[in-house]
Order: structure tokens, then sequence, then C-alpha cells
């Protein structure tokens, strides 16, 4: 009997201690703050959404952890946060995020302490953690030392990945001395921040991709570069006619702009473009889903590729209710496999038509896609949620 229940207690032990991060559920957004204020601890925000493979990566691989759990249970008041639906919305817009995963650490009173990311490992993740509580690495300290003109490539390097979604005009910054001081090769993690921060030809950091031309060159064919360099001059353009505050756009002025770089053929496809962008930030979806049927037409254009065709279609299949768009749609869907066949595409396509009644055809497509997720790696849960629908 002794023995029964000393191998009960080891059990329950196990439970108690071996679990993986405890995460508040059916909490408010205030409430959660007011339990992070009277714990006297910061508040973990787990800023996801359903379609972000990475933020499922997280959950499936990380935040299960026992190692995991032990230090974020002692340390933080966990929570998850779906930012498209719900709070989530207002809570993206206040604290711009925009990158997913993204982690927040907020004090009682809501003040952002700290912030990442990006996926991490368990060990890299509770090193973030460790950070977050760590004064001299919070956002404020961190600001206060780059402000002094600590310049080291390491401090510069965390200071970019800390602020480039809170604050990037700061991240663009330090971006700036990071790189031009920089005489190794630029690596997979400088160009992705590299990518993210210059937003056009007007950026501090777009020398960087004339300066080190020789290195992209390794890293794509020539004609893509140049076309990388047209399209940072043609944001800037843009950036130059649209009013980020008022959500206006000078059409005039864009027009006149482009037409000192480009042919009136050249102009008049990317100002298609620019009137759907226009529409997409204005929030204007019956405008944005016209314009994008009247662009992309059937899909057959040699000038589509296979996933901007498969964006666009899920665009429509997330955002359209009526039978003749969500057709369109499943027709750019279509030409999208055809042109290469994927994960990504076949599970659109597998939507659509459950989207339109067609149940045979999503069940045919869902298999498909669960088919070449599991050669690719991908994470199929949503498509094996949608196929389950289906039997």
């Amino acid at each position: 009997m002794k023995k029964i229940s000393l191998i009960l207690l080891l059990f329950f032990s196990a439970i108690t201690f071996g679990q993986g991060m405890k995460f508040e559920e059916n909490n408010s957004f205030k409430e959660l703050l007011a339990i992070a204020k009277k714990e006297n601890k910061l508040l973990f925000v787990d800023a996801f959404t359903t379609w972000c493979g990475p933020c499922k990566l997280m959950a499936k691989n990380v935040f299960p952890e026992p190692t995991v759990g032990e230090f974020y249970n002692a340390n933080f008041i966990n929570s998850k946060i779906d930012m498209e639906k719900g709070e989530g919305v207002d809570i993206a817009k206040k604290y711009n995020v925009r990158a997913y995963p993204t982690y927040l650490f907020l004090n009682g009173d809501g003040e952002l302490i700290h912030r990442v990311t990006s996926y991490f490992p368990a060990p890299e993740f509770i090193l973030v953690g460790k950070d977050a509580i760590d004064p001299a690495k919070q956002l404020g300290a961190l600001k206060k030392r780059f402000e002094a003109g600590e310049k080291s490539p390491e401090f510069l390097l965390n200071f970019i990945k800390v602020f480039a979604f809170s604050d990037p005009e700061l991240a663009s910054q330090a971006a700036t001395i990071y790189f031009n001081q920089k005489k190794e090769p630029l690596s997979e993690e400088d160009l992705g921040y590299l990518f993210a921060l210059a937003k056009d030809s007007n950026s501090p950091l777009f020398p960087q991709f004339i300066t080190r031309k020789d290195e992209f060159l390794k890293m794509m064919p020539q004609e893509r570069y140049t076309k990388l360099l047209q399209s940072l001059g043609q944001s800037a353009i843009f950036n130059s006619a649209y009013d980020k505050a008022t959500k206006t756009f000078d059409e005039k002025k864009y027009i006149a702009e482009a037409r000192k770089t480009m042919s009136e053929e050249e102009l008049k496809p990317l100002l298609m473009k620019i009137r759907m962008r226009v529409a997409s930030l204005q929030k204007d979806k019956a405008t944005y889903q016209k314009l994008a049927i009247e662009y992309y037409g059937d899909g057959t254009s040699t000038a589509f590729t296979s996933d901007e065709l498969n964006s666009m279609a899920w665009n429509f299949f997330e955002n359209a209710t009526d039978k003749a768009a969500l057709e369109t749609a499943l027709n750019w869907a279509k030409q999208s496999v055809k042109l290469k066949e994927s994960y990504a595409n076949t599970d659109t396509l597998a939507n659509l038509y459950f989207k339109l009644g067609q149940k045979e055809n999503a069940k045919t497509w869902a298999t498909k896609s669960i088919e070449l997720a599991k050669k690719s790696g991908d994470d199929f849960a949503d498509t094996q949620a949608l196929l389950d629908k289906l039997k």
C-alpha cells in the first residue's frame, strides 16, 4: 500500500512540476493586467494568429516544455491572444503588432517593458524571458544605452531585434550604424532585418543595397536584383504620395513622379496595383475586390506567379462573400496549382471549394494538400480540421 502511495505521489509530482506553460484563460485583457499587478509580475502575451505557422510550432514544441513552463509560470502571468479576434484587434493596434509570433511583456499598467518577434527553441525562449525581467535589458534601458552611444555589433543587433517592429524608425537608426561598420558578408539574419527596415529608396539603409551589390548577386540573379531596386524606388514614390495620418492618396502626385522613371506601359499595371493597395489600407474591401478582379482577370497571364495568385485567392477566401468573387478566386487558386503545386495553394483550393459548397472537391484537395504537407514538413493541422468536417 505504501508503494502504491509513493508511485501516486511521484505521478502527481510529475504532473505538477513537469508541465509546460500555464496560460490564463477566460480573462479579459483588463483582468489579465489586474492579475499581473496584484501578483507583482509582468504579463506575458503570446500575440498570435491562427494562420501563423511559427505560432503553431511554438504552441506545439516550445510552450509545453517543462523547463519553459517552470521559468515562465514562476515569473509571468501567461496569456495567449489572437490578434485578429475580439480584444486582440485593438491590442495589435496599441502595441503595433505586425509580425507573428510576437511576444509582449507588459507591467500591470499595460506599459510595454519588453518585446521580441520570432520562433525560438526552448533554451533561447527562456533567455528571452530572462531578458524581460532583467532591468538592464528592458526597452527603456536599451534606449538609454543606445542614446549614450553604445555601438558594439552585439548590442546593436539585439537592439534591432527588440525595436524592429515596436519602433522601426529607431531600429533603422541602429541598423544604419550596424551595417555601416560591418565588414563581413551579410548573414541570413542581417538580410532579414535589412529587408524589413529598408522601406524604400529614401531609407538610410538603401545604400547597403548598392555598396553590397556583389553580395546580393551571389544570392539572386541580376534581373531580380534590378527589380528589387526598382521596387524600393517605387515604394519611395508611393510613400511620398500617401498620407498615413489621413489615409489619403494623391494619385496625381504619384503619377507625376512615376513618369520620371517609367514608361506609360509600365505605369498602367502598376497604378492598378497601387489603387488596390490604397483600397486595402483604407479597408475598402468592395473597391479592393473590384480592382483585384479587374487586374488579375482569369489569372492566366504569364505576368502572375504561383505565389501571387495563391495569396490573392486566399485573401478572397477570407474576405469575399459573394459567389461570383469566390469563383474568380477559385480560378486563381487553380492557376496557382497549375503553375507550381504546393501545400499552400492546394489548401487554398480545398478551402475555396468548401466555402462554395463543393464538398467532394474540397475533400479531394484537402487530402492532396495533407500529402504535400507531409512531404514538405508543413503544419497541416488546419487542413486536417477541414478534412475532418468533410468526413
